[in-house]
């Protein structure tokens, strides 16, 4: 089966459930192909990507430790694959766009591939707020928390889960206003709608730090819980300049229509 454009004509939309399911088989098989790809490059640079990661660590003194006879064996591969991941996002991220695409209008499918870029650009931010502000104050909370008492000696496998963690939700979470503008240019929320839910967002919000954030202290909390609620606000703003009612979509108006689905 070829690989279908974001752009196609409106005829090749019309599809039947193996067409679908023949669709999902060959982007899930690209999808395979960039992680797979993504993870055999990052295995050349495992070891500057692992002192990279543990460089808020070190930086207070202290270095992790292996406890297990396959610990370090398990570490080269988390971080091959996350980063693997983070190298193949381009394409996944493509090919999810492409396989929701033939059910958007034309100029929504227009609008979708222009926030991928975007989507690039502020995933990267906030991984990189998350490893330059919000590690280091995590980790300096952590290593002096009841360290008069107990002996801080951390385990490389459970530091890498809590670093992979913190960076991509953090990342994640930064997509934020980019998603809901294209949601609202699409017709599908309103800046309205998000800010009647303020107080729901606020407790939303609050969940989501409280499970990012490693630690039970208010500081930690508020770093998180800060660009959180900014995005919310950025999000509503930009909902509110962009939003346009979403009209059903009417095949007969649209070109590229086949004779048997004419009226």
């Amino acid at each position: 089966m070829t690989e279908r454009s974001v752009f196609q004509p409106i005829e090749d939309s019309r599809m039947t459930l193996m067409d679908h399911l023949r669709e999902l088989r060959t982007r899930l098989i690209w999808v395979i192909g960039a992680l797979v790809l993504g993870t055999l490059i990052s295995m050349l640079f495992v070891s500057p990507l692992l002192r990279f990661i543990i460089q808020p660590l070190t930086a207070s003194g202290s270095r992790p430790m292996a406890i297990g006879p396959t610990d370090t064996l398990g570490v080269f591969f988390r971080v091959s694959f996350a980063s693997g991941a983070v190298l193949g996002m381009p394409v996944i991220v493509y090919q999810l766009i492409a396989f929701v695409a033939p059910g958007l209008y034309p100029h929504e499918k227009r609008n979708l591939i222009l926030t991928l870029p975007g989507v690039m650009v502020l995933f990267a931010i906030g991984a990189l707020f998350a490893y330059f502000l919000l590690l280091p104050a995590a980790v300096g909370f952590l290593q002096g928390f009841l360290g008069d008492i107990i002996a801080q000696e951390w385990t490389i496998d459970r530091y890498i889960g809590f670093v992979t963690r913190i960076v991509f939700w953090i990342g994640v979470a930064f997509e934020m206003p980019l998603v809901i503008s294209f949601l609202a240019r699409a017709g599908i929320v309103s800046g309205q709608q998000l800010l009647g839910y303020w107080r729901h967002a606020i407790v939303v919000i609050a969940i989501m730090a409280a499970a990012i954030t490693p630690t039970v202290d208010p500081v930690n909390m508020t770093l998180v819980m800060g660009p959180l609620l900014v995005l919310y606000a950025t999000s509503v703003g930009l909902a509110r300049l962009l939003y346009r009612p979403r009209l059903p979509r009417d095949f007969s108006k649209e070109e590229f229509i086949p004779p048997e689905y004419r009226e």
